[in-house]
């Protein structure tokens, strides 16, 4: 279900296309798992379609919370503006924030340089 992949000391965590409803406490604890495996690791989790289903965002918005209580920065990977947008307003606000960019490469560049929080104003 989840694939992963541990490079230039950053987890990257690629969730399936077709996540359902059903699916989201699955890949909840699948990436608490790889979080508490590689940690302190910064961690991007990468969603490649351009629209995300709702058990997606909540389980990317449940790792989110996670990783900040771990101390462990967290970016989101997604190349569609819509999903940027949707997972950056049900994101927790109240801690760390979460950096949502277009592209892996962004968001594994922005964890190598230190910020989390480089992500995109969402146009495009």
């Amino acid at each position: 279900m989840l694939t992963h992949t541990l490079g230039n000391g950053v987890l990257v965590i690629s969730l399936p296309a077709d996540v359902g409803i059903g699916d989201r406490s699955a890949l909840s604890t699948g990436i608490a798992r790889l979080v508490g495996a590689y940690a302190p690791a910064p961690v991007v989790v990468e969603l490649d379609t351009p629209a995300v289903a709702a058990a997606a965002v909540s389980a990317v918005v449940r790792a989110h919370r996670m990783c900040a209580r771990l101390g462990v920065p967290m970016c989101v990977a997604t190349p569609g503006a819509a999903a940027r947008r949707l997972i950056q307003a049900n994101s927790d606000t109240s801690g760390t924030p979460l950096g949502v960019h277009a592209t892996t490469a962004e968001a594994v560049a922005a964890l190598s340089a230190g910020s989390a929080r480089t992500g995109d104003g969402v146009p495009g």
